[in-house]
């Protein structure tokens, strides 16, 4: 009996002394509520607010994404692209939406030529496509929302007209966008206050946002892409010689999609299809799956560099087949079978990193990303981007917003299926993301350009193969890709937490690595809810690497 005692306590001892020593550091929201996790804070409440009132998680969405667009204007807004996958809890479907826009069209390599434009421009009016955020809240909203569309935006328009302290890192990403904001005099009249960026802690407003908001909000998307906001952004590309017309606006329309898969031990896993980068993630968590987990855990040599060459094979296929699916094939079953990735597992050396990976023959068939869970156990995912820092630099007059530079993604070579043509989708870089299994349902995403799919599988594997939560599996140490120019080569960067000398055997196996601070915004900034359909308990994640948090449903007092 005593050793029975014993041995109870001393397992008592073993769990507290687990659950206080551990390798994350912030502890997950749990709750039988809503949460909304962002990359800010005030979006998360904003977002948790319409909850109280009886909002679904799409209304959340909305209203943190608004809040988004004004606090962290560099990143997003109503001048770029949106993504979204949401489930809903009462039929158990998973619905994408995919509200990109296009390019306008009088846009073509030949007027580019004749400008004596000879490769894709990253800024500027000529790498502007028209954004479909509002029409894809529009059209999310009619699906979804249960409160009024109006009242989604109270927030947004509050923080606009009356500001808000500008925090850390955001500070650090405007600092890095001042040349983008110098390209029109709008941009630095909005984003420059007094011709500089706002400090730390220093107010900062957009009255011009503000009066934008409203309109959207009292007349709906029709104001953005028929009305006031319309004729805006007519006028200011005229201005700058650009070519999008009042019809590129208003026959735009977002895509309802059906999402596409795959199972990884397990787990569903579920991305967009293109011309996002989706299909990336999953082929690269096929081809890891043909290799069992490492004993060693996540940050050991062997399961790095199997990730790394995984990605690799992935991502060279990704640039080689992506674009939209309405004007070229994309092989998205043939790239996602199981046989295929195996034929490129075969081309991973366990002792010697490949620096120079061709895409394979498969068979033929700067961004913010939120996610909420309401108490019901919907789940919106959502994704929206203006791309660069500022987007095109293009400021529409008058409206205190800039338009996003999604264009630069297009490629001027005729042969290749991502090329420029009117009224055409680029290559898009932003994902949601959603995981299932039994009755555990993940709405995750990582942010960050072509990090994305990489932190995407490097995410699933630390929830799949070592048991983290979803808090530990966001603020794990995570390797990304340096740059986004293809070949991929052997170039990473890698977090300082990753041991030093797992750094050096990586290094010896041939791969170019940086290293980076313990929490480097490089790595993306990602956000996590999860919902479990048996015991209706909610839970939330919110990543170090940006200024934000999971911020729960508050109660209410009526």
């Amino acid at each position: 009996m005593l050793r029975t005692i014993l041995l109870v306590t001393c397992l008592l001892v073993v769990a507290r002394v687990s659950a206080q020593d551990r390798s994350y550091g912030r502890s997950m929201v749990v709750t039988d509520r809503g949460i909304v996790a962002t990359s800010h804070y005030l979006a998360s409440q904003a977002g948790a607010e319409v909850l109280q009132r009886g909002g679904s998680a799409i209304d959340g969405a909305i209203a943190a994404n608004a809040v988004l667009g004004v606090t962290e204007p560099m990143m997003n807004g109503i001048g770029g692209d949106l993504f979204l996958l949401y489930w809903d809890a009462k039929s158990g479907k998973l619905y994408g939406l995919n509200a990109s826009g296009w390019a306008p069209r009088q846009l073509s390599i030949e007027f580019l030529r004749q400008k004596g434009i000879a490769s894709m421009p990253h800024e500027g009016i000529h790498s502007v496509t028209v954004p479909g955020a509002v029409d894809g809240w529009g059209k999310a909203h009619q699906r979804f929302g249960r409160l009024p569309w109006k009242d989604l935006f109270t927030s947004a328009i509050f923080y606009a007209e009356h500001g808000y302290s500008v925090p850390e890192l955001v500070h650090g990403y405007w600092e890095d966008s001042q040349e983008r904001l110098a390209l029109t005099p709008e941009a630095t009249r909005v984003f420059l206050p007094h011709g500089k960026v706002p400090e730390v802690g220093e107010q900062f407003s957009n009255p011009d946002l503000a009066k934008t908001l409203r309109l959207i909000a009292e007349k709906g998307r029709d104001a953005f892409y028929r009305g006031e906001i319309a004729q805006a952004i007519v006028k200011t590309s005229a201005a700058l010689g650009g070519t999008i017309q009042a019809d590129d606006l208003a026959e735009l329309s977002s895509e309802w999609v059906e999402p596409i898969s795959t199972d990884y031990r397990g787990w569903k896993i579920y991305e967009l299809p293109p011309n996002g980068q989706g299909m990336a993630a999953l082929e690269m968590l096929n081809i890891m799956a043909t290799f069992p987990p490492d004993p060693a855990g996540p940050q050991g040599t062997p399961e790095l560099h199997k990730k790394i060459e995984a990605m690799k094979l992935a991502y060279t296929d990704l640039y080689r087949f992506n674009a939209d699916p309405r004007f070229a094939k994309v092989p998205v079953s043939g790239l996602l079978s199981k046989s295929y990735a195996a034929e490129r597992a075969a081309l991973i050396s366990p002792q010697k990193a490949s620096c120079t990976t061709s895409s394979g023959s498969p068979a033929r068939s700067d961004t913010t990303y939120l996610a909420v869970v309401d108490k019901d156990g919907n789940i919106a995912s959502l994704i929206q981007s203006l791309y660069d820092g500022f987007g095109s630099g293009v400021a529409v007059t008058g409206m205190g917003f800039v338009l996003q530079d999604r264009g630069g993604l297009f490629t001027l070579d005729p042969n290749h299926p991502n090329v420029l043509a009117p009224r055409k989708r680029p290559f898009h870089t932003i994902i949601p993301a959603f995981m299932e299994r039994g009755d555990t349902h993940i709405g995750f995403g990582i942010m960050g350009g072509s990090n994305q799919p990489l932190a995407h599988a490097q995410f699933v594997s630390n929830l799949v193969d070592y048991g983290l939560n979803i808090q530990a599996a966001l603020e794990a140490p995570r390797f990304t890709i340096a740059g986004t120019a293809e070949p991929i080569g052997c170039r990473l960067l890698i977090e300082s937490r990753v041991k030093p000398e797992t750094v050096d055997e990586l290094r010896q196996k041939g791969h170019n690595i940086a290293v980076r601070k313990e929490y480097s915004s490089a790595m993306g900034r990602g956000q996590a809810v999860l919902h479990n359909s048996t015991t209706g308990t909610n839970f939330g994640a919110s990543d170090p690497r940006a200024d934000g948090s999971a911020e729960p449903e508050p109660l209410s007092h009526q």
